[in-house]
C-alpha cells in the first residue's frame, strides 16, 4: 500500500471539533465559550511524490452553541478548510501514518444571540494534523486523523466589540479512505 505521484486520497467520516481556547472572558459580564460539535468530514490528498501531499480538509457546516457561563446564549455555523503539507510515512506495511503543516481560514454566518445582534470576524490561522490510514486492500482503508487549528475571532454584540474568542480546536475525524 505505497502512495504513488498524482494518487488521490479521498477520506470521509465523521469529524468532531472540539473548541480547546480559553474562549472570551467579559469584564462584569462572564466568560464566553463555544461548544463542540460533530459533522460530516471530507479530507482529499493529491501526492506530489510518493511520501509528500497536499491535502484539504472540509466538512459540512459546524454549528457551535455559545455559553455564557455555561447558559446557552446563542449558536454560530463556521467551515473551517484547511490546507496542509503533508509527509507520509511509508512503513512497508498496511499501517501509513502521515503529519502535516498549513493554514486554516474560518468563516462564520449565521450567528444568533439571545442578547442582541452578534457578529464573528473571519479567521486565518496556522493548523498542524496528524493521522494513518490502515489498508483493506490497494484502494480502501481505515483512516484516522486529529488536526488542531488557531482559531481566534474578534466578537460584536449589538455593534460594540467584545474582543477577541480564542476557539482553538482539535478536530477528529474517523471514517474510510479511497486511492483514485
Amino acid at each position: 500500500f505505497a502512495y504513488e505521484p498524482g494518487d488521490i486520497v479521498l477520506r470521509v467520516g465523521a469529524a468532531q471539533v472540539d473548541p480547546a481556547g480559553d474562549g472570551l472572558n467579559v469584564t462584569g459580564v462572564g466568560h464566553i465559550d463555544v461548544e463542540d460539535n460533530t459533522q460530516l468530514g471530507l479530507s482529499t490528498s493529491y501526492m506530489l511524490t510518493n511520501n509528500v501531499g497536499v491535502a484539504v480538509l472540509a466538512a459540512t457546516p459546524f454549528k457551535h452553541d455559545i455559553t455564557l457561563d455555561g447558559a446557552t446564549i446563542g449558536e454560530t455555523k463556521h467551515l473551517p478548510p484547511t490546507v496542509t503539507l503533508q509527509y507520509h510515512i511509508d512503513t512497508g506495511s498496511a499501517f501509513r501514518p502521515y503529519v502535516g503543516a498549513g493554514f486554516n481560514y474560518t468563516e462564520f454566518f449565521s450567528e444568533e444571540s439571545t442578547l442582541g445582534k452578534l457578529e464573528l470576524d473571519r479567521s486565518f490561522g496556522l493548523a498542524a494534523e496528524a493521522g494513518f490510514d490502515y489498508a483493506l486492500n490497494d484502494r480502501w482503508a481505515l483512516n484516522a486523523a486529529v488536526w488542531y487549528a488557531d482559531i481566534d475571532t474578534t466578537a460584536k454584540l449589538g455593534g460594540s466589540e467584545l474582543g477577541d474568542v480564542e476557539i482553538d480546536p482539535w478536530v477528529y475525524m474517523l471514517g474510510a479512505s479511497y486511492r483514485f
